[in-house]
């Protein structure tokens, strides 16, 4: 297994674990399959975000295939360019539990300590997400806030905690 950068090369299986991730775990994201699948490019969007200055989203594959992913955007304001925030974290399912979600988030924690100006990183969680909040609190994340109500997927109110880790 390698974990890497992503190009816009990887645009198209970056798009598919995307549609996976929306599908099969509603709550975890703030975009919906639904406004996914209606994009008139998505392959083009996906591409010139992965080459966006500030924006770097890191891919586990084995062998070929992208089996998940993770980005780290960079805050552009001025006042707040010392804060990155983590989004998007997935990892397929018949992956989980293999150390993959883990190696992801140390890849970003490591690349977010190369960028100089970088002194935290910033993320949302599900709240009901255990071992997601696991993984993050075991490399060092603490929870500094929680959102009642933060998404409405299906008539039913999922919370979100944000949690920080100051690098």
């Amino acid at each position: 297994m390698e974990i890497r950068l992503l190009k816009p090369e990887d645009a198209k299986a970056y798009w598919e674990l995307r549609l996976e991730a929306l599908k099969s775990n509603p709550e975890a994201f703030a975009s919906s399959y639904e406004e996914a699948i209606q994009r008139k490019d998505p392959l083009k969007e996906v591409a010139s975000r992965l080459q966006e200055e500030g924006s770097y989203t890191f891919g586990m594959f084995d062998e070929d295939q992208l089996i998940g992913n993770v980005t780290l955007v960079q805050e552009k304001a001025l006042k707040m360019q010392h804060r990155g925030n983590i989004y998007a974290m997935y990892v397929s399912a018949e992956n989980r539990k293999a150390g993959v979600g883990r190696s992801l988030m140390k890849a970003v924690i490591q690349h977010a300590k190369s960028i100089s100006v970088l002194e935290k990183l910033n993320l949302t969680v599900e709240a009901n997400n255990e071992k997601a909040k696991n993984l993050y609190t075991s490399l060092g994340f603490k929870t500094y806030g929680y959102e009642e109500k933060a998404l409405k997927v299906d008539g039913h109110f999922h919370d979100e905690e944000h949690m920080v880790l100051f690098l």
